[in-house]
């Protein structure tokens, strides 16, 4: 039997320090730089990303994300796409065109968000753009309209395969019964199915995109007298998802015309603690739910943690993303995006790589190399999972050959794993991997 040497890496020795030889631990594997069970991990284009700015900039983001595929999102209109129909039939793909040709280029796997719709189908004025109505959903006698637009953008990528329906039920809001528009929803997401399989019978559509928010006693209330109930069928330690919410997804998992896989989002608030390690659990909560309802993947479109984390040191910020990642894999996560803050320096804890539009900007920064790419390389979907023992306080994801863990608290923690004796230091990441 031949010997591998295993290294172990530590994550954070400086936030601004960033480690080219990293990027030799998670090449990528298999054709085309996509490992099994792929799509897998990635994160989504927003306002500003690094598809414009200084060409050296660009260039050297767009050589860091080739160190390790990932999927890549981006929406068709918002998020740093212009309106793409501004008027009925008369199109505007620059924008789109250029956020795709940057996925294409690095190496990723894109998706692309049915969302969001012209101001004419939503009762605006054609050839108009009123940002601030941006997440108004189009009129239900739109909805064909949106799909033909739908269908027009898959007709146009033919190389994207997989789309989502929609963001966070964006417009679907039913003020009258304080309640999510379930039925308006899954109308307009059977008109978008039908057109984009109509065009590319292979393509992979999902939804319902809904956000898994906590209850709110005092706005659940009123909405529920009439059901009988204020008990969400779905809480724990870290909280309790709405109920509302639970119905409008079970709405539309019943009547939708199909779909490919699940979409969901949602926050992990240290609710009633001060706790965010604990909160992450939810995440694994709430796949547990949809899995008991049926088989489809499960796609987290976006998942954001305890506000408050965000005052913490980088390093624990970075554990406790990290921690959330674990959670995500042992649940059965298919694929989780990490919603892309605005780029800036290399302070940022959880920004991808640093500010294209600045001097000596695009310069890869952790999260994205010691982070989401090794997530990405070692425990892609469908990886088996070996039971390692740690003590209280450590999160671990293993796998025969590598593992990642988390010290979650802020006393050094001595572990062992795959072999190796390791004193993990206060709220530390660390990997155990073979060259």
């Amino acid at each position: 039997m031949s010997r591998r040497r295993i290294v172990v890496r530590g994550l954070f020795a400086g936030i601004a320090t960033v480690a080219a030889a990293s990027l030799v631990t998670i090449a990528t594997t298999g054709s085309g730089g996509r490992a099994a069970g792929w799509p897998g991990w990635g994160f989504t284009h927003t306002q500003y990303s690094a598809d414009t700015g200084s060409p050296m900039a660009i260039e050297s983001v767009e050589d860091a994300l080739q160190g390790q595929s990932l999927v890549q999102v981006q929406a068709i209109m918002g998020w740093g796409a212009e309106n793409p129909e501004p008027a009925p039939g008369q199109h505007d793909w620059a924008s789109l065109d250029r956020r795709i040709d940057l996925i294409r280029s690095s190496g990723g796997t894109a998706v692309i968000t049915l969302c969001c719709a012209p101001d004419w189908m939503k009762g605006g004025s054609t050839g108009d753009t009123d940002w601030d109505r941006l997440t108004v959903a189009p009129l239900p006698e739109h909805y064909a309209d949106f799909a033909r637009l739908a269908a027009a953008v898959a007709e146009r990528y033919p190389d994207v395969h997989y789309f989502l329906v929609w963001n966070e039920f964006k417009g679907f809001w039913d003020d009258a019964g304080n309640q999510w528009d379930a039925e308006g929803y899954t109308a307009f997401y059977n008109e978008v199915y039908e057109a984009v399989k109509e065009v590319n019978p292979d393509a992979q559509v999902g939804g319902p995109y809904i956000p898994m928010v906590a209850v709110d006693e005092d706005v659940l209330e009123d909405a529920d007298q009439n059901s009988g109930t204020s008990v969400s069928p779905l809480e724990g330690s870290w909280g309790a998802v709405d109920p509302r919410v639970l119905r409008a997804f079970d709405h539309w998992l019943a009547n939708n015309a199909g779909a490919d896989f699940i979409v969901v989002d949602g926050h992990a608030e240290a609710h009633g603690s001060s706790d965010p390690f604990a909160a992450v659990r939810k995440f694994s909560a709430v796949n547990q739910w949809i899995h008991e309802r049926t088989s489809l993947p499960v796609w987290w479109a976006e998942w954001y943690l305890d506000p408050g984390v965000q005052d913490w040191p980088a390093q624990e910020q970075l554990a406790v993303y990290t921690a959330a990642m674990i959670e995500f894999a042992r649940s059965g996560t298919e694929t989780a995006l990490h919603w892309n803050p605005r780029p800036a320096g290399s302070s940022c804890a959880t920004c991808l790589w640093t500010d294209t539009t600045r001097d000596g900007g695009g310069q890869p920064l952790p999260f994205l190399t010691e982070v989401l790419q090794p997530f990405a390389r070692w425990f892609p979907p469908g990886t088996r999972l070996e039971q390692v023992d740690v003590p209280e306080g450590v999160r671990v994801l293993a796998r025969s050959d590598a593992a990642v863990l988390v010290n979650t608290t802020g006393s050094p923690v001595p572990v062992s794993v795959l072999g190796r004796e390791l004193v993990l230091s206060p709220w530390s990441v660390r990997w155990v991997v073979p060259t």
